[in-house]
């Protein structure tokens, strides 16, 4: 029996469905990713936003050149980001906010990924280009700024009105990186060393900021220096803009629960969508398992192993992991109840921009109060002497208000009282009120703070995922992924309240839900999380996930076993280096399948030298490094330091370095294997690459000198390679 066709849909809406069969055909078959704004294109598109959509496309109009871009929206200040993390982001997004404040003027902030640079001859002399970028890995940009750099590295670059020269331009340059690396703040040294030479004029002097000591203060002391130039180079006239908001909250009296964001990351997972899981569209992968991999009783080291099976996600031996925390329960109720929005938490909520090229909404809407401040902004961070000084005009009694402005303008007032405490934004508030710190919030009566929800989102950065090596090969281990952590969880000072590590402290939580089937911990105060997730969508039957998604690295092995591979990493810096002897495990299984019992003879050795404080204690995977050496025909081999040992002097990694100097030596200078070091980068990386120093010198038949060219040499060859952290 035949049945009548449907009804056509109105021409609007045909035209819509074809639009989003045509993207998501290109979308998932096209061979590339989309760019941001493809995606949320994509992403409006299925939520029936067509609106949204379609300012996508009208933003998009300007095509790749930001100089259209800017005369299209008449701004005379572009912000580009180079942001792996959302640090830069955030520190460009806080120089165009005050860019409006002083002069109000406003800008476009904008991801370099999305446009194109030979239009830099274009660039009215009037206007301002900034450049907030960040150092990644060993002197790399972030992904996003890649094409960037290659522009400018370019020996014969030629920009679009045919010239090679750059009279025409002022910019500023913020770079942000660690001191503890080598290429400290490299990707802005190279970009104010390519426009300089090619006749740009920086204003102000180049800010750095080093994320190994503060990177708050480092740009604020930069900043003002920076500004008083841009008003004698560009005479823009201070006291033009004055405090204007950047987002307008809107207390919402109906909404459709379905499309109600209660903490979900994306679009996609709210509705449910199948799509690719990436950075901006994590996937709630199940917990396998989850044990304490330290013995001592003091400490926490979590191994977790997350399940991959049915999300499409492929990771790669070297590669990481970002972990999407939430806030724990005493942070969001402390700053419920300081904002005096307890009894509407559940209360939903809109957030618009008031400057879309200025601010974004940083989470998606409609949502909640207690979402936000649980699942979207990082209350948990310590508080940046900036963004309390801003909060005190709306302080509650004129003490308090006195003590903010304080803390904003006096650096060692704030370092004594805050920073030396790491104390977050609500206990600044809760301090300065006089409220107690150590009392229960759940049970306090805290003195209100009457700060609009608009400045709350202004001040606090958004909350982002939590990035480990990956401790498992995908050769061994296709379907899951393995994470290393230890639990942070340290008392600043004397008497202070001690400070737990968002992202730890939710794996330490996700571990003894696991097992216990209900949440709980060891120690009595520490930090509770809603782990079950919005609309408990993170637990599945008994068995609890997290939202996660691989971000590429470049710490790769070489591609043939016969070379030598040499591993330093001690405590969770032995994560990756797991991950590595299991992939050669499963190549010596398929070699011996194929080639017999001796088809490892002529493999490279693999050296591991790892530290730990006690064999008993925390000598993590302790059985499996003999079992692997077994499967290896004695390729591989462990050299243990113990720091705490009974009855033995305390040894360090850099030590057995040290003493293996002839056998290091060799395997990196004669038979031109690799080497790796994760870990500790301000005290055992820098430690050991003096012993590397020291090895490759004496390999090469020189002094220190030489061996300080022959570890340049290495890292430039990409075969020394860093994963360390400060």
């Amino acid at each position: 029996m035949e049945t009548a066709p449907p009804p056509s849909p109105p021409m609007g809406q045909s035209l819509l469905i074809l639009a989003v069969v045509l993207l998501a055909t290109w979308y998932f078959f096209g061979g590339k990713n989309p760019t941001l704004t493809e995606r949320d294109m994509l992403d409006n598109a299925f939520n029936g936003n067509k609106a949204a959509a379609d300012g996508a496309a009208d933003l998009g109009s300007s095509g790749r050149d930001f100089v259209a871009a800017m005369q299209q929206a008449k701004k005379k200040i572009v912000i580009f980001y180079g942001s792996q993390t959302g640090t830069a982001e955030d520190y460009g997004t806080r120089i165009a906010k005050e860019a409006k404040a002083r002069y109000g003027l406003s800008s476009l902030v904008c991801d370099p990924e999305e446009y194109d640079f030979d239009t830099l001859d274009q660039v009215p002399e009037d206007a301002l280009v900034v450049f907030c970028v960040a150092t990644y890995g060993e002197g790399e940009p972030t992904d996003n700024a890649v094409a960037l750099m290659d522009f400018l590295r370019q020996d014969d670059l030629a920009f679009s009105n045919g010239g090679d020269r750059l009279e025409n331009l002022h910019y500023v340059v913020f770079s942000l990186g660690n001191s503890t690396y080598e290429h400290f703040c490299a990707i802005g040294r190279i970009i104010d060393e390519r426009l300089s030479s090619l006749g740009a004029k920086r204003v102000g002097e180049r800010g750095e900021g080093d994320d190994d000591k503060s990177m708050e203060e480092d740009y604020l002391a930069w900043k003002d220096g920076m500004w008083d130039s841009v008003q004698k180079e560009l005479g823009w006239e201070e006291g033009a803009g004055g405090d204007v908001a950047d987002f307008e909250v809107a207390e919402l009296s109906t909404v459709d629960e379905a499309k109600l964001f209660l903490g979900e990351l994306s679009q996609r997972a709210l509705t449910g969508t199948r799509g690719v899981y990436d950075a901006k569209n994590p996937y709630a992968a199940p917990l396998i398992q989850s044990r304490e991999l330290f013995e001592d009783g003091e400490r926490n080291c979590i191994f977790a192993e997350f399940d991959i099976a049915d999300s499409g996600i492929r990771y790669q031996t070297g590669d990481h992991v970002g972990v999407w925390p939430l806030n724990p329960d005493l942070e969001v109720e402390r700053f419920l109840r300081i904002l005096n929005l307890t009894d509407k938490r559940d209360q939903p909520i809109d957030v618009k921009s008031l400057d879309p090229a200025l601010a974004k909404v940083p989470f998606p809407v409609p949502t909640t109060y207690d979402t936000v401040l649980r699942h979207y902004l990082d209350i948990s961070a310590h508080a940046s002497r900036q963004t309390v000084g801003s909060f005190a005009k709306f302080a509650p009694s004129d003490s308090a208000r006195q003590m903010l402005e304080k803390l904003g303008t006096d650096k060692e007032y704030f370092h004594s009282t805050v920073g030396e405490k790491c104390l977050k934004i609500s206990e600044v508030l809760a301090l300065a009120a006089g409220d107690s710190l150590s009392s229960d919030p759940s049970n306090t009566n805290y003195t209100v703070w009457n700060i609009p929800f608009d400045r709350i989102i202004s001040g606090v950065h958004r909350l982002q995922p939590r990035y480990y090596s990956i401790s498992s090969s995908p050769k061994l281990h296709p379907t899951s992924i393995h994470v290393t952590a230890v639990v942070l969880k340290y008392e600043p000072q004397p008497g202070a309240n001690h400070v737990y590590g968002v992202g730890t402290n939710y794996l330490l939580n996700l571990k003894t839900a696991a097992a216990q089937g209900v949440k709980g911990l060891r120690e009595e105060g520490a930090p509770v999380y809603r782990i079950e997730g919005p609309r408990n969508k993170y637990k599945k039957g008994e068995q609890f996930c997290a939202p996660i998604h691989v971000r590429r690295s470049n710490f790769r092995l070489p591609t043939s076993p016969k070379i030598p591979i040499i591993m330093i990493g001690p405590g969770t810096g032995v994560a990756p280096f797991r991950a590595f002897v299991q992939e050669r495990v499963a190549l010596a299984r398929k070699a011996k399948e194929k080639d017999g019992p001796d088809a490892l003879k002529d493999w490279g050795t693999i050296d591991l030298f790892y530290g730990c404080r006690r064999s008993d204690w925390d000598y993590l995977y302790k059985s499996e490094w003999e079992e692997f050496a077994k499967e290896l025909d004695g390729k591989f081999r462990m050299h243990v330091a113990l720091s705490r040992e009974p009855g033995q002097k305390k040894v360090y990694v850099q030590e057995l370095v040290k003493q293996e100097a002839a056998h290091i030596g060799e395997a990196l200078v004669a038979k031109k294997g690799y080497a790796y070091i994760c870990g500790d980068a301000k005290h055992m990386a820098r430690d050991v690459e003096h012993e590397l120093e020291n090895i490759l010198g004496a390999a090469k038949n020189g002094g220190h000198a030489e061996g300080v060219k022959e570890l340049k040499l290495l890292k430039d060859r990409n075969r020394l390679l860093l994963d360390v952290w400060s």
